[in-house]
């Protein structure tokens, strides 16, 4: 939201406030006072609380009536209302990190870094009624709310926002000692009818900053304080050489608990260090279609502690190799061989814990959510995407099921067949894929049940080959060769597209960023703010791995 604004450069300014606030005609006003400074500023207001709204908006004797200590979701970003003029500029030196939005932290954190970093002026007008915050829109916002308005300091999105505002605080900006010296902080007051600006040597909003003992959450190490490691002018490095970007506390199981949805089901991605653009794109491209139900396997350091300073919920795998080639993974190479093995270790240990698994690699490209779609298919059935490229005939023919697409029931037949794929791969000179079909359709594809499913006869697990219509792999009727792959898949009815049957992880993304299906900017690390964004930003994308490349 910050870019944004700031990429809105033909507005004079910019104001950032929850929907639930009633903004009052007074911060109007106040706001074309303040544009009449010659100065860079940022405002700062907390909203009142009201239990009830029985103003008239036109009459500004309401505001009397309001208590002036009775201030919105105290201890919590909600209810704050922020604005700043000239928004093409910056409006703090360091870097605005991938906060996860309305889990605490944000606001805060970034009126902190303005203050720390003295580039503009910093207005406290919370003396002033700008906003209310009616009291039951806190209440009706449901479970998992705390009654400041954020989520428990115990939950996992809030450690992590916790995490990200200590790595990415802008401490080198401080004055020596560590303490502000508040000379660009005002308070705002009413004089009559004018404005007054009245300089603050301790600032009467002290919780609003963050200061460096509160920074540091518990499990997540030491904060960034370096001066060498000022984030002022370019984005930090994830390299398994920085020592700063320290784990988080959580384990698969907890995370699991966070993000399953209504049916506990999640959906499980599995990324190395050369696909980590890829995994990005994955996750933008779902969390635009708004599904949080999701959590990422990391196969290496390096990628996991990428993910963690993304706001991702991530784990990292122990058992899973420590020699992951960056451009030679690819479908038949001994690095895909062992790299696929994990993912059905890992989906095992997820069903045990008694929760569905949607494996999705992150090669796929989601149109529309599938997972409601999935569990509609009933217990004991195992639903996997064919790999059958010939457009007609069985879907189900020997070695055409995929293991980088598939839906997996935590019930006692897919646990017992996932047991026996995951013993007959370790045995395995090949990679996981063909385990999957020997074991679920018999050597020769001899369990077959006509042309698109398989019985699994010891514990009569059925298996779906998915319609290619709604789930095509990508080599069925040359979609990705398409001139507009997106309205072919939506003449199709399709839920997602596999960019596999393509060796090479450049390959990919070149096919992927040419199609339009890419929705990550690696030079910002922003998700694509629309669709129309992502052919040109195959650039970005190009050199960034030109750049990584070098590197490497």
């Amino acid at each position: 939201m910050i870019a944004r604004a700031r990429a809105a450069a033909d507005s004079d300014i910019c104001v950032l406030v929850d929907a639930e606030v009633v903004l009052l005609p007074e911060a109007v006003t106040l706001l074309a006072d303040l544009s009449k400074i010659d100065r860079d500023w940022v405002l700062v207001s907390m909203s009142r609380n009201v239990s009830s709204f029985p103003y008239n908006l036109a009459h500004s004797a309401m505001l009397e009536e309001i208590q002036a200590d009775k201030w919105a979701a105290d201890g919590s970003d909600r209810g704050l209302v922020l604005a700043w003029n000239n928004p093409g500029r910056p409006l703090l030196a360091g870097v605005v990190p991938s906060f996860l939005y309305g889990r605490g932290a944000h606001n805060r954190w970034l009126i902190h870094e303005v203050l720390s970093s003295e580039t503009r002026l910093v207005l406290d007008a919370s003396s002033l009624v700008l906003g209310l915050y009616p009291e039951d829109f806190i209440a009706k916002r449901g479970a998992g709310s705390s009654s400041s308005g954020g989520l428990p300091d115990g939950s996992w999105e809030h450690g992590v926002n916790r995490h990200l505002a200590s790595v990415y605080g802008s401490y080198c900006h401080r004055p020596p000692g560590g303490h502000h010296a508040f000379s660009m902080l005002y308070e705002v007051v009413k004089h009559s009818e004018d404005y007054m600006l009245s300089k603050v040597e301790e600032p009467s909003f002290s919780n609003f900053v963050i200061g460096r003992e509160q920074n540091t959450h518990e499990g997540f190490g030491k904060p960034w304080n370096k001066e060498n490691n000022c984030l002022s002018d370019h984005l930090p490095s994830y390299s398994s050489e920085n020592p700063e970007a320290a784990d988080a506390p959580y384990s698969l199981e907890m995370l699991l608990q966070f993000v399953r949805d209504e049916n506990r089901s999640v959906v499980l991605g599995v990324a190395g260090a050369s696909y980590r653009d890829m995994l990005m794109s994955w996750v933008c491209r779902l969390r635009h279609l708004r599904v949080t139900n999701f959590v990422v396997c990391a196969l290496d350091q390096e990628t996991y502690k990428f993910a963690v300073l993304q706001g991702l919920p991530v784990f990292r795998d122990p058992t899973s190799p420590k020699n992951v080639s960056f451009d030679d993974c690819h479908f038949g190479t001994q690095c895909f061989k062992r790299v696929t093995k994990v993912k059905s270790r890992i989906v095992l240990e997820i069903i045990r814990m008694g929760y569905n698994v949607l494996l999705s690699d992150v090669d796929v490209y989601w149109f529309r959510n599938p997972v409601k779609f999935l569990y509609s298919l009933g217990p004991a059935t195992f639903a996997a995407q064919s790999d059958e490229f010939n457009e007609t005939g069985p879907i189900n023919m020997p070695r055409r099921l995929n293991s980088g697409f598939y839906y997996a029931r935590s019930d006692s037949a897919t646990i017992t067949t996932m047991e026996m794929v995951v013993k007959h791969a370790a045995k395995s000179n090949s990679s996981e894929q063909p385990s999957f079909y020997d074991v679920l359709c018999g050597k020769e594809g001899v369990n077959r049940l006509g042309d698109d499913r398989c019985l699994e006869p010891s514990t009569n697990l059925t298996v779906v080959f998915l319609d290619r219509d709604k789930f095509p792999n990508g080599a069925y009727k040359g979609l990705w060769e398409r001139h507009d792959l997106r309205l072919a898949c939506r003449n199709l009815g399709c839920f997602i597209i596999h960019n596999n049957w393509v060796n090479g992880r450049k390959k990919k993304l070149w096919r992927q960023t040419a199609s339009g299906l890419w929705d990550y900017d690696p030079s910002s690390r922003m998700c694509l703010q629309s669709w129309g964004e992502a052919s040109s930003s195959f650039t970005a994308a190009e050199q960034f791995h030109a750049s990584e490349d070098t590197e490497s």
